[in-house]
């Protein structure tokens, strides 16, 4: 979170203590897992993420600052005092500006009806903002939720922070030599290229809308089906964020306070927060990116100036001649592994397809090298999904950042295929850097089946001019299971060796009833069933063959029978003497 108000709101004395219990007192209606030290802190036993966990590698924020007040011990939503009515501090920290909570609930609620397996809290979204940005900074939106003005981190230039060159050339941040997080959720640019969303319908995607933010944010927590309701996984989303156990305690701290109840304040009126965890750091300011602002000025309620200034010193030593033997070497810049990468390469990674609605088998597999060939671990791997294709990697995302591994590898997560079909492509690059990435081709086809069989032995017979008594029904499978959504076409032949349809025999009717030999169009249901139409005969007597193929090469020869009904040869007459009762 890297928001600078300009200014720092006062507090009493007693505020930082009571905030610390305040965790001490939350932590005991966490989950088993989470405790509190003896400081009154929040800790987890689960308060890591691996790289498979938190696919970005490092997080939506560039492990970015953000505000570390806590919540007040007292109740979200006290009663006014008696006799004055005004509120406890408690009520105030509550309050959220009501553009900011309705960008919220209603990332909830597009959650609730694309990952309902995910179980977003409003909440969450609310602890998150709380601590990166004092919810939009107390709510200064436009009615539409932009911010009024940036919001804008620190340059990541290695500076006290992570080392992440430009991504956008500025587009977001106005900064071309080094990414800033952005907007009231603080997203870096390379994970908001995809991960951005249009949360208020305006056709665009922007960081600095809190309607765009609160989406994007509720999809990003929402990844790789993690159930925001399970403990373990809430931690691994809000590590994945930003990528430190006080920044957990901190958002989960909040999660709870917004729990036990809330309410709506005018926007612009939302309390500010105090404290950031930079505050010993040297730190841009929001408005001119890429520029070191002074450190932060003496805490509130001490007064200016009240500490004695440094006391004076002898003047240093002259300096050396240039070129003299005690002239210091010039400072160097260790490189970051992102900085030695001078090529990917493919790590043996296989074919790639899968049947329209299945997930690959396969996954990518790329290697980060140096010009000598040797493996770059900790570096950022982008896999983005280009083409025209409706497959996602797992969790419904088109793009997922990985860190490669000690060998410098890096897997992507799996393919899902969509319904589809026809070859895209995934391409891997290096985030924070310029150089070639390299493109996986991968292929959807159809649905198929590999086996025909009826559903029943009966035999399917008609007598000229009638109605065949039960309906064909078959059922496809591929590999032993029930091929569902398998498109098949059923056409009445002339005969076994001519699958040309026939011109007379059997047929099925149209919508008008006229009559039909062939329908295309079929598909089998989720249990890998197909019924067809009822069937009709003409006048003609004999036998008939009906042929079922589906994509995959199944097929099925139903035979058919149309014949005169038997008749009955009435008994014969008894002869006179049979009857005469001689």
């Amino acid at each position: 979170m890297a928001a600078h108000f300009g200014r720092r709101l006062r507090k009493g004395a007693a505020t930082t203590a009571v905030a610390a219990a305040a965790v001490a007192a939350l932590s005991a209606s966490q989950a088993p897992d989470v405790t509190a030290d003896d400081q009154g802190r929040q800790t987890s036993s689960d308060a890591t993420s691996s790289p498979e966990e938190a696919a970005d590698g490092g997080s939506a924020t560039g492990n970015s600052p953000y505000y570390t007040d806590l919540p007040p011990l007292n109740s979200p939503n006290p009663s006014p005092s008696t006799g004055t009515g005004r509120t406890t501090p408690g009520a105030a920290e509550a309050g959220i500006p009501a553009t900011v909570l309705d960008a919220y609930k209603k990332a909830e609620a597009a959650l609730r009806e694309k990952k309902p397996g995910c179980n977003l809290p409003w909440q969450l979204l609310a602890a998150i903002g709380k601590v990166e940005s004092g919810q939009a900074r107390g709510g200064r939106v436009s009615a539409d939720g932009t911010t009024l003005s940036p919001i804008l981190g620190p340059q990541l230039d290695g500076n006290g922070f992570a080392t992440i060159k430009d991504t956008d050339n500025g587009a977001y941040d106005g900064n071309s030599t080094y990414d800033h997080a952005v907007g009231p959720m603080q997203f870096i640019p390379s994970t908001w290229e995809w991960a951005g969303r249009d949360g208020n319908g305006d056709g665009r995607e922007d960081p600095n809308n809190i309607y765009d933010a609160a989406l994007a944010a509720g999809h990003y927590l929402c990844r790789f089906d993690w159930d925001l309701s399970d403990q373990r996984d809430l931690d691994k989303a809000i590590l994945s964020y930003n990528n430190s156990t006080e920044y957990l305690n901190t958002v989960l701290s909040w999660l709870e306070y917004y729990r036990k109840g809330s309410h709506e304040v005018p926007d612009g009126t939302g309390t500010l927060p105090e404290d950031r965890s930079d505050d010993n750091t040297v730190r841009p300011s929001p408005s001119t990116p890429g520029t070191s602002s002074p450190k932060p000025g003496p805490k509130p309620g001490k007064p200016a100036g009240s500490s004695p200034g440094p006391k004076p010193t002898e003047p240093g030593p002259k300096p050396a001649e240039p070129g003299s033997p005690s002239t210091p070497p010039p400072p160097t810049t260790t490189p970051t592994p992102t900085d030695t990468v001078d090529h990917l390469e493919d790590a043996g990674t296989a074919r790639l397809t899968a049947m329209a609605g299945d997930a690959f088998t396969k996954r990518i597999s790329t290697r980060a090298e140096t010009d000598a060939g040797k493996a770059v671990a900790k570096v950022r791997i982008r896999f983005t999904i280009v083409g025209d294709t409706d497959t996602t990697f797992t969790g419904g995302e088109s793009v997922a950042t990985v860190v490669t591994n000690s060998t410098g590898v890096a897997v992507a997560p799996a393919l899902q295929a969509g319904e589809q079909t026809g070859a895209f492509a995934v391409r891997a690059t290096v985030v924070g850097r310029t150089i070639p990435g390299v493109a996986y081709n991968a292929t959807v086809t159809e649905r198929a089946a590999d086996t025909l069989v009826r559903t029943s032995d009966k035999a399917l017979t008609c007598t000229p001019g009638g109605e065949f008594a039960e309906p064909v029904e078959v059922r496809a499978t591929y590999d032993g299971a029930a091929a569902d959504k398998v498109a098949a076409t059923a056409t009445l032949v002339k005969s076994a060796d001519d699958p040309t349809a026939n011109d007379k025999g059997p047929y099925f009717k149209d919508a008008d009833g006229k009559a039909i030999r062939t329908l295309s169009g079929l598909k089998t249901d989720a249990n890998g069933l197909l019924k067809l139409p009822r069937l009709y005969a003409d006048d003609t007597t004999g036998t008939f063959l009906l042929r079922v193929t589906t994509a995959g090469g199944a097929t099925l020869t139903v035979e058919l029978t149309v014949a005169e009904a038997e008749t009955t040869s009435p008994s014969p007459s008894p002869s006179p003497s049979e009857t005469s009762g001689a």
